[in-house]
């Protein structure tokens, strides 16, 4: 039976490899990727590969078994499983890869089974393995290419719909004049738009054709961008006239005019451009300025006289357009600015540009001390010259045009045999083929494109020109190199495949304006060089805003259903072209090549998803080659050299590739709507933070890295945070005997799917770890930086994904500060501190005993110092080991050096907040039972809110065990500060009685002695006694909770998503929606996406009212963290976080704790609360609702409910906030 036959052939390929004489191990298919599954590595450890199962063939082989048998029970004679591949693209198919209206397909024989999928009824689609047709025979290079087609011309004059127009463009064609086309010009300007008939206005109103409307405009639009940004402004033209004239609902907007006389403008072309502005007037548009700007621009371009240029500034102004708004309001490169600006001066010499208004600067009361201007700053600077400077900002900017990067892996390779070195050979070969079989395929794939955009079809044709094809093809193999073995979500693959595409071009295009981001950032490394100086000191986006002009704002990106649709047109491409041949599977096979990649459904949960995978032999070569690299995208490296500076929510972090200032979901773009409607300078404050944080240089802690790969590669220590490899893992029964009683085989395949699951997290915590440790020892003697943005609710991030500070304690551990500091004369004793709070043994001690004991321990910390693997091995017992490491080396270092006080430390030394959440939530409530409770009143000895939390849960429990409750009996001696903290802790970021309760039960599961039988019982009590305790600790926490709940749900309920804009000036909207699916249908399969583009979402109430706590809080967290950071940098401190973790070199942590307090209370000085009552109620309740009588009553008293709700400011304490100033504990 074929239905076997490709799963046989897979579970054969090992055995038939190693007739070959190549002993290649068995593939990974069923491994994940996990959280970084997209990259794989390249090498493997030999005893890894000896013990590696082939589950995913087995379990896929059981599957077309078990389908089978089933289908011959319905007395089906046959099923057919076969490889994938793209069919041929037809010339009666508009559609495949274009953004045409569908038509009725014909399948000639032969035709790929996917096209065949596509038209049968869904009822025949099954999970597994798609359909699969007959196998096309092998093609080479050459046969991808289509025959040549006649192609018609392109048309350029329209065809107009008002008579009296196309008379006067008619009898100005046919003139006498020399130059007739500025008459025409003059006179289309001056010529009334066309009125719209009764009928067009009904199609364009109809809300049953909405839908098509916007999706035809969306087409026509990415259409004529792209046209615009590739060069193609002839076919661009062509189409719009394809296009014109047809009934007003079919979707030419005056942004597609606009786009398409701007393209002529650049070129020139005057006689095209008044062609479309035949075309507008038409339509039934008014010019608007870009209109005139491209108008004008190309005047300039053809010198055009006195007269000509006057005549259209004088119908500019009778169409109420100022003159100086083209300068002001309209994006422009600098180049068309001057163009421009030549044509003006030339009818109107006195005409003075607009002149750039001095930078705003921010109204927040808050960041007045940071912007004045009394000289009493001491901005730090780096330790590094000029000159090295600009080398490493060459070598980033190399980087970043060349996209990628290949980082040798860390893993320990094997050996080098004969056997790896022909597939070593293999490989290579076979991708010289692919690139020429990729290559054919997309110039293929562009004529049939192309021939189709000369009938009138909008298609992708202009995006394929973006980019040089030989580009394109390398975006193609790092995407085949990319894909796990157990395959990738298709949508994933697409989407990933299409943004690949556009980040090239944006880069490339960006790398055209090097020379001038050269000679600015040359000048802008004099603020930060160690040895040059600058006339008055500024933050870094005040000097380079000053250094030249604003970078223009970007293009609007391409939609994401066009993203979509571009990224199939890709992923069909590659399938298409990749083939290997056959004699991989089968050595005594056939000579006929097969596809290296094939389309599969499977399972995740509940929903069905379609899965692209490599061939097992194409996996499996790549696993003999065990080529030592790994392949890391350019902006998921560090950057070599000082990011930009954030000066707008567009511009800042990498040199070249675009960086979200707010990171969000794929096609979330509420965020950025905010962003574009606030006022610049209210972003001041979060702009100038990130770059101070984006500027703290980096290196790696060498000695530390030397011993975390020692034990990597020797298999590992979960212990210590290093994962095992998948070898490791626990191996399930191969298969089930048959004579097995149902019970038992029930057992055992729970048992198997516990081994994968256990398998697939270790894979991925194994290939977390890799792609870090790769990354440390690539950047091991060298000085990084690593870039900053923020999520939705102000809270900072890096962008290098991989490798950063903000990962376990051995990710922090690998990592210093560049630039030392000398310890100073109080140094020692704060890296002593550090030292003791990372080992966690005396947290409710005072300062003086922790330091005392530091000193008692000595022996013990020179001891892991000298002899981290071979001696007593201390460190290994902390709680956070590797930074407890290499804290006792910083030590070690500064004890025997003859001035502790003159050795150079590059440690950070850490401040942590005490439960920070509560803290804000006491601070804003004046709460002076819970201020005392997290340390924000002075006390000789720190208070642990999670140990009181303990405490009173068990008063209560008592209370319960005296009157007979049996699980308060049960509990006797097991509540303790560890079974309660994670509850406490995020109970004040929103966690629910359910979560809390799954908080406990795993806290519970982890105590050997505890009856497990009583685990649901117990967790489900204490979770209750818990939140009793916190009720009564925190009143008033409880009371602005339940005020913030409250007034997100009527908000939700009224139809708006919850905003509010932080103290600092951040304007911020919750995420949360009812999901909207975008299907795009055809091809290899449909790709369904979260939509997140429409408007008419209505939000989740559940997730608004639920997520308005903990976000409200954490943006609150984010300003404290950025004042702290601002006013540091001003005193010439080094300074990061990690959100309520603040860092800093030992010799400076007074200061910072200094100014970590004041700027604590200043922020809560301000009158928060009131201020978020009063923006939510003119935001969401100011309008008068009387005054439209069609209201309903409950409509009105749903409005009535939630003004009354939003102006309940909960009743502030007494607590003295001045008192924070004194506390030692508050950030410890």
């Amino acid at each position: 039976m074929s239905a076997l036959r490709l799963g046989r052939g897979a579970v054969r390929l090992r055995g038939a490899l190693r007739s070959s004489g190549c002993q290649y191990p068995a593939a990974e298919e069923g491994m994940p990727g996990g959280r970084w599954g997209p990259r794989r590595s390249s090498s493997a450890n030999p005893c890894e590969q000896n013990s590696q199962k082939d589950w995913g063939h087995v379990e896929l082989l059981e599957v077309l078994e078990a389908r089978l048998r089933q289908l011959q029970a319905e007395s089906v004679s046959e099923v057919t499983v076969r490889r994938v591949q793209v069919a041929r693209l037809p010339a009666d198919r508009p559609e495949v890869g274009g953004l045409a209206p569908k038509k009725p397909l014909k399948q000639p024989p032969g035709n790929g089974g996917w096209v065949r999928r596509q038209t049968a009824p869904k009822s025949q689609e099954k999970p597994g393995r798609m359909p699969a047709g007959q196998q096309e025979k092998p093609q080479s290079a050459l046969q991808f290419l289509a025959p040549p087609q006649p192609t018609r011309p392109l048309r350029v004059e329209p065809e107009l719909v008002s008579r009296k127009l196309a008379s006067c463009l008619k009898g100005g064609a046919q003139g006498s004049p020399k130059t007739p086309w500025e008459e025409q010009l003059d006179h289309v300007l001056r010529q009334v738009p066309r009125k719209l008939s009764k009928e067009e206005q009904s199609a364009a109103d109809d809300p049953q054709m909405l839908g098509k409307i916007q999706r035809q405009r969306q087409r026509l639009q990415a259409f004529f961008q792209g046209c615009l940004a590739s060069g193609h402004v002839s076919l661009a033209h062509h189409v719009l006239v394809s296009h014109h004239g047809r009934p007003a609902g079919q979707g030419l907007t005056l942004a597609m005019y606009n786009d398409v006389m701007l393209g002529w403008a650049r070129k020139g072309s005057l006689r095209e451009l008044v062609y479309v502005f035949f075309m507008l007037k038409d339509a039934g548009f008014n010019p608007d300025l870009l209109s005139y700007a491209c108008a004008l621009q190309c005047m300039g371009r053809t010198d055009q006289k006195v007269s000509t240029i006057l005549r259209c500034l004088k119908q500019m102004a009778r169409d109420g357009l100022q003159l100086s708004k083209l300068f002001s309001d309209v994006v422009l490169s600098e180049e068309e600015r001057a163009v421009l600006l030549r044509a003006v001066l030339k009818a109107k010499p006195t005409f003075c540009p607009p002149q750039r208004p001095p930078p705003p600067r921010s109204t927040s009361a808050l960041l007045r001390e940071v912007y004045a201007q009394d000289g009493s700053v001491s901005y730090p600077r780096l330790h590094l010259p000029l000159k090295t400077l600009q080398n490493l900002f060459h070598q980033q900017l190399a980087v970043e045009l060349a996209t990628s990067i290949s980082v040798e892996s860390v893993e320990l390779a094997p050996k080098l045999t004969e056997e790896t070195v022909q597939a070593r050979k293999t490989l290579a070969t076979l991708r010289k083929q692919w690139e020429a079989a990729l290559l054919a395929q997309l110039q293929a794939t562009k004529a049939h494109l192309a021939c189709e955009a000369h009938k009138g079809h909008p298609t992708f044709y202009p995006y394929l020109c973006l980019v040089d094809e030989g580009d394109i093809v390398q975006v193609f193999m790092q995407a085949l190199q990319s894909l796990p073995a157990q395959g990738e979500a298709f949508v994933h693959v697409v989407h990933q495949l299409a943004l690949r595409l556009l980040h090239r071009h944006a880069v490339q295009h960006s790398g055209g304006q090097a020379g001038e981001l050269e000679r600015r950032y040359v000048q802008y490394l004099h603020l930060l060089a160690s040895d040059t100086r600058v006339p008055e000191p500024c933050l870094p986006r005040q000097y380079w805003e000053a250094l030249g002009q604003p970078q223009a704002a970007p293009t609007k990106p391409l939609p994401l259903p066009m993203v979509l649709q571009l990224g199939k047109l890709l992923v069909e491409i590659l399938v298409k072209a990749v083939q290997i041949p056959h004699s991989l599977v089968s050595p005594q096979g056939s000579s006929k090549s097969i596809p290296v990649l094939y389309h599969v459904y499977s399972f995740r949960g509940f929903r069905q998803i379609g899965l692209l995978k490599p061939h097992p032999a194409f996996t499996q070569l790549q696993v003999a080659a065990a080529e030592p690299t790994l392949a890391f995208d350019a902006v998921d490296m560090p950057m070599l050299c000082p990011p930009l500076p954030w000066t707008s929510w567009h511009a800042g972090a990498y040199l070249l590739s675009s960086t979200k200032l707010i990171r969000s979901v794929e096609g979330f773009s509420l965020h950025q709507r905010l962003l574009e409607r606030h006022p610049p300078a209210e972003l001041h404050g979060a702009l100038d933070a990130l770059t101070q944080l984006g500027n703290c240089a980096w290196r790696v802690n060498g000695r530390v890295l030397d011993l975390v790969l020692e034990v990597f590669r020797n298999n590992g220590c979960p212990r210590l945070g290093v994962p095992p490899p998948a070898s490791e893992a626990p191996s399930p029964q191969p298969s089930l005997p048959p004579h097995l009683p149902l019970t038992r085989k029930a057992e055992l395949r729970h048992e198997m799917a516990r081994c994968l699951k256990v398998a697939r997290e270790m894979h991925s915590l194994r290939q977390e770890a890799l792609y870090r440790l790769s990354l440390a020892q690539h950047l091991r003697h060298r000085v990084f930086w690593l870039p900053h943005n923020m999520d939705f609710r102000g809270r900072t991030y890096p962008c290098p994904p991989h490798f950063n500070h903000l990962g376990s304690d051995l990710a922090r551990a690998l990592l210093e500060f560049a630039q030392g500091r000398p310890l100073g004369p109080r140094g020692l004793d704060w890296l002593k501190i550090h030292l003791v709070n990372l080992t966690g043994l005396k947290k409710r001690e005072p300062l003086r005993s922790r330091l005392a004991f530091a000193d008692t321990i000595m022996d013990d910390i020179l001891d892991s110092a000298d002899n981290p693997m071979t001696g007593r091995r201390w460190w290994m017992e902390a709680d956070e080991p590797w930074q407890t490491l290499a804290c006792c080396m910083e030590v070690a270092k500064a004890v025997r050096s003859s001035d502790p006080a003159a050795y150079v430390s590059h440690l950070p030394v850490h401040q942590d907040g005490s439960c920070n959440g509560l803290q804000h939530y006491a601070a804003l409530g004046r709460d002076a039972v819970g201020a005392a409770s997290v340390n924000l009143v002075p006390s000789e000895e720190p208070q642990d809110v999670y140990s009181e939390v303990a405490a009173q849960v068990e008063v209560f429990r008592r209370q319960d065990a005296e009157q007979g409750l049996q699980v308060a009996q049960v509990l006797e001696g097991f509540v303790s500060r560890k079974v309660v903290k994670q509850t406490v802790m995020t109970v004040v970021y929103g966690v629910t009685r359910y979560g809390g309760r799954l908080q406990i039960e795993k806290r519970l599961r982890e105590l050997s002695d505890f009856p497990q039988l009583f685990v649901w019982e117990a967790s489900y009590y204490l979770v209750q006694q818990v939140f009793r305790s916190l009720q009564e600790m925190f009143s008033g926490t409880r009371t602005i909770q339940h005020w913030l709940t409250e007034s997100a749900r009527l908000i939700s309920q009224a139809g708006s998503a919850v905003e509010w804009i932080t103290p600092l000036g951040i304007p911020i909207i919750q995420p949360y929606f009812h999901e909207a699916k975008l299907v795009i249908r055809g091809g290899l399969q449909s790709v369904t996406w979260n939509n997140s583009e429409d408007l008419r979402q209505k939000p989740n109430t559940r997730k608004q009212k639920n997520g308005f706590p903990p976000n409200f809080i954490h943006s609150l967290d984010s300003c404290h963290m950025m004042l702290t950071a601002l006013h540091c940098y001003r005193k010439g401190l080094t300074f990061v976080s990690v959100h309520d973790c603040f860092w800093t070199h030992a010799c400076d942590v007074s200061i910072m704790n200094q100014v970590c307090r004041e700027q604590f209370v200043r922020m809560h000085s301000q009158p928060i609360l009131e201020n978020l009552s009063a923006f939510l109620v003119q935001r969401f309740a100011s309008h008068d609702r009387s005054h439209h009588p069609e209201n309903s009553e409950t409509d009105l008293s749903t409005g009535a409910k939630l003004l009354e709700t939003l102006q309940a400011v909960p009743e502030k304490g007494d607590f003295n906030l001045e008192q924070v100033k004194d506390s030692t504990y508050f950030f410890s």
